[in-house]
């Protein structure tokens, strides 16, 4: 029997708001902490995030031995600062970035949205420099055109910088930022434009190209100097391997500098993210910091200062055991898993797919939510209830009343294990059929009529129907016997995660 059992501390509750004043034996604090996660979700069933969560024991055992070492000591821990380096060549080579004095600028950060924010403070500092040897004032306010659909730390970078973030809006037939969107809302004061490589919502691709194409047009015809950044947090190690000949990277001259996530498909544990500039002169003086007490002189590039040098050490090993040849497997495999569960999921004739297969993950809206009988809300908790985390949620700016549901099939996410899953949406659509979730079907017709708040004796129009579908209680005994419907006016939604 463990120890904690036979203790005192089975009839205790773990503390929670104080440190105790007495501590526990090693294997108790151990056992109420590994019962305690039991209750998490199973990171095989969760399809809403994009981080790696499966590596090999021996990646798992390098991480170990790197959580003693801090990664930002490179003097006393000088082959980690040159695995380090390493890394940084290794992916600055694979997006085409330039070699001065045998290595690439760039580094290592928390994840992509470290990376990023130092990116925002790159362009930043890069157009106040070139303002200033143009004689232009100060008195200005920088700004950033990205669509709608980015991921949050663009959000955070522009409060936190005082940069005003320009969003163009996405549509219902284009669900990402095009070249047209972002020429109206750039001007001589936009510091960068900044299309993703792999949209958080629905997985596409945006034309790097043709936005790369319009800046340099804008720029050769006002003057200016407005600088590309890719966020490639996902597709940064994809399209290299699947799409070689596509043009994202610092091929295109506008590009000084991208992001990507380690913790992705860069295939490490979660808490690694890279930053790659074109050349050193991309990289502006001032976002780089000379500290000399760990040691001796050494040079920072970071907005983090210590961490443990684990996923650094994970990356290279997954370099080093995977080669180009296995990254390129394992990114086709995962789309051709992505592509048998598209094919699945449209032939149940519920479903339209609004992801372009760019990447090993699939996104879907409801054909008809109204006859349907369900809503991807439902869906969700139907699969929550079997293990699996797959998200529905609202799309952004532009497409708001448009709901998809998204699923990353990562590595370790096989064919069979996706049969499973198929097997859990039939079971889930099966008892919607029979028991319609909500009162807008035209089985709950009783129910609609004896509920005042949908009775209006008059028809909906698509948009009443799509807020009132949207926005549905999801407890199927509450929504068929009249329950609660405060929801329905309550805007509350669920957004996608990364």
């Amino acid at each position: 029997m463990k120890e904690v059992y036979a203790s005192d501390m089975a009839m205790q509750m773990a503390p929670s708001l104080t440190i105790p004043e007495e501590g526990m034996p090693a294997g108790c604090a151990k056992t109420i902490i590994s019962d305690e996660m039991l209750l998490d979700g199973s990171t095989l069933q969760n399809l809403a995030t994009f981080v790696t969560t499966f590596m090999e024991p021996e990646a798992e055992e390098l991480m170990r031995a790197g959580m003693r070492v801090n990664a930002i000591d490179f003097d006393e821990y000088p082959t980690t600062s040159a695995i380090h380096q390493r890394c940084v060549n290794m992916i600055g080579n694979l997006w085409n970035a330039k070699m001065e004095d045998d290595k690439i600028t760039g580094t290592a950060t928390v994840g992509s949205s470290e990376a990023i924010m130092l990116a925002c403070l790159a362009m930043k500092w890069r157009h106040r420099a070139w303002r200033k040897e143009k004689g232009l004032t100060d008195a200005y306010k920088p700004n950033l055109v990205f669509g709608s659909n980015v991921q949050c730390c663009w959000h955070k970078a522009c409060k936190y910088f005082e940069i005003e973030g320009r969003e163009a809006d996405i549509s219902d037939d284009c669900l990402v930022l095009t070249a047209e969107r972002a020429e109206k809302l750039v001007d001589e004061n936009t510091i960068g434009v900044c299309p993703i490589l792999g949209s958080t919502f629905n997985g596409e691709f945006e034309d790097v190209a043709a936005i790369c194409a319009m800046v340099q047009r804008v720029n050769d015809a006002k003057g200016w100097n407005i600088p590309v950044h890719v966020d490639a947090a996902s597709g940064g190690f994809i399209a290299p391997f699947t799409r070689p000949e596509l043009l994202w990277d610092f091929r295109l001259p506008q590009v000084k500098s991208i992001n990507a996530s380690g913790h992705k498909f860069g295939l490490t544990y979660a808490g690694l993210g890279w930053l790659v500039f074109s050349e050193k002169a991309s990289c502006p003086d001032d976002l780089v910091t000379t500290v000399d007490y760990l040691g001796g002189s050494q040079s920072s590039l970071t907005l983090n200062f210590s961490k443990p040098a684990s996923t650094i050490l994970a990356q290279y090993y997954m370099f080093l055991r995977l080669g180009k040849g296995g990254y390129a497997a394992i990114m086709k495999n995962g789309l051709s898993n992505a592509a048998y569960l598209r094919d699945m999921l449209k032939a149940t004739g519920h479903f339209e797919v609004v992801d372009k297969g760019d990447m090993p993950l699939v996104a879907i809206a409801l054909k008809d939510p109204v006859k349907s009988g369900f809503t991807l809300y439902d869906l969700q908790d139907a699969l929550k209830a079997r293990g699996w985390t797959v998200p529905a949620y609202q799309c952004p700016k532009g497409a708001q009343h448009l709901v998809i549901m998204r699923a990353v099939v990562k590595q370790n996410m096989s064919r069979n294990m996706i049969r499973l899953l198929v097997d859990d949406i039939a079971r889930a659509i099966a008892f919607y059929e029979e028991h319609p979730s909500h009162l807008l079907h035209p089985k709950n017709k009783k129910y609609r009529d004896d509920d005042p708040r949908l009775n209006k004796k008059r028809k909906l129009d698509k948009a009443e129907t799509d807020k009132l579908t949207h926005k549905l209680s999801r407890n199927i005994t509450t929504r068929l016997m009249g329950g609660n419907l405060n929801h329905i006016e309550n805007d509350n939604s669920t957004k996608g995660v990364c």
